[in-house]
């Protein structure tokens, strides 16, 4: 099974029914990048771009034109992949701070981390950074016992970066290999929400200034456009370094990750396809487009 085989791509079998090249293909090729969000702006910037290569190298054929447009889109994740530092695997202590709204996954995606991590023996602490929501603490000290890491927590409405501070000198004292901190998904505005993580992504910097350093936004990828509202929100505040596209095992269309690569030149460093603590892998954005462009339905 390919990695990506159950996205839900509207573009998917368009070049099955291929008839030739005209201002019809075109735009309904448009329409269906449109459908698999991917976003207007972009489609219609991509669609211009295969119209010139039709016209530049003479291209007629279905799978040439396909090729063509495969090379198009992977081209919105080479400049963001040509400037990111591969910092998951490389680096000691390795911090990652994950993000994102509430929903979206993050406490699923740190526990793989862990596994992941704990797998290749390293040693793992969770930092339980999200004080706010009921029971997320609970729920990141199953995926402790789970995968044999370790957690520090705090109280029920606490502040979380008295937490993140706990835990990285907690980390210090017990020369942990891997830190994996959970943040807050929602306060009752998101200016808190913002503040609280400029925060806590000072007092990283201040107690952990030689960690090798990942802050990633965990996206659904069935949100759609949503998905690039909340990547806007958080860039600021988070100085992401990296996307986490989850929920790809579903009815996602999964083409909100080109948007929201090509406005904020983020790269997507992990993906998850399931919902066995095996099902996060790294990105591979040749699969993933061609996963996009496949001639199944």
């Amino acid at each position: 099974m390919k990695l990506f085989d159950k996205i839900k791509a509207s573009v998917r079998g368009f070049f099955d029914d291929f008839s030739g090249v005209n201002d019809e293909f075109f735009d309904e090729l448009e329409e269906r990048l449109i459908m698999s969000d991917i976003g207007a702006e972009l489609s219609a910037g991509c669609v211009d771009n295969l119209r010139d290569a039709v016209k530049q190298y003479g291209l007629r054929g279905a799978e040439e034109i396909r090729s063509e447009l495969k090379k198009i889109l992977l081209s919105i994740f080479a400049e963001a992949n040509a400037l990111s530092e591969n910092t998951l695997t490389q680096g000691n202590p390795i911090l990652i701070l994950v993000i994102g709204v509430n929903g979206v996954g993050k406490t699923t995606t740190i526990g793989k981390l862990a596994a992941r991590y704990t797998a290749q023996g390293k040693k793992v602490l969770l930092v339980a950074g999200d004080t706010f929501r009921a029971a997320a603490a609970d729920q990141l000290s199953v995926w402790a016992q789970r995968t044999g890491a370790e957690i520090i927590r705090g109280v029920e409405g606490g502040d979380p970066g008295a937490v993140v501070f706990d835990g990285l000198q907690a980390a210090k004292a017990r020369h942990t290999d891997v830190i994996i901190c959970d943040t807050a998904g929602r306060l009752h505005n998101k200016a808190n929400l913002m503040k609280e993580l400029e925060k806590i992504n000072r007092i990283i910097t201040r107690e952990m200034p030689d960690a090798a350093r990942e802050n990633l936004l965990v996206i659904d990828a069935a949100t759609g456009q949503n998905g690039l509202l909340q990547a806007r929100e958080f860039t600021g505040a988070a100085d992401l370094t990296g996307l986490v596209l989850t929920k790809l095992d579903g009815t996602a269309k999964g083409g909100i990750v080109f948007a929201v690569v090509k406005e904020l030149g983020i790269p997507v460093k992990l993906a998850g396809i399931g919902e066995q603590i095996e099902d996060l892998v790294y990105f591979d954005a040749e699969e993933f487009t061609d996963a996009i462009l496949s001639g199944d339905r």
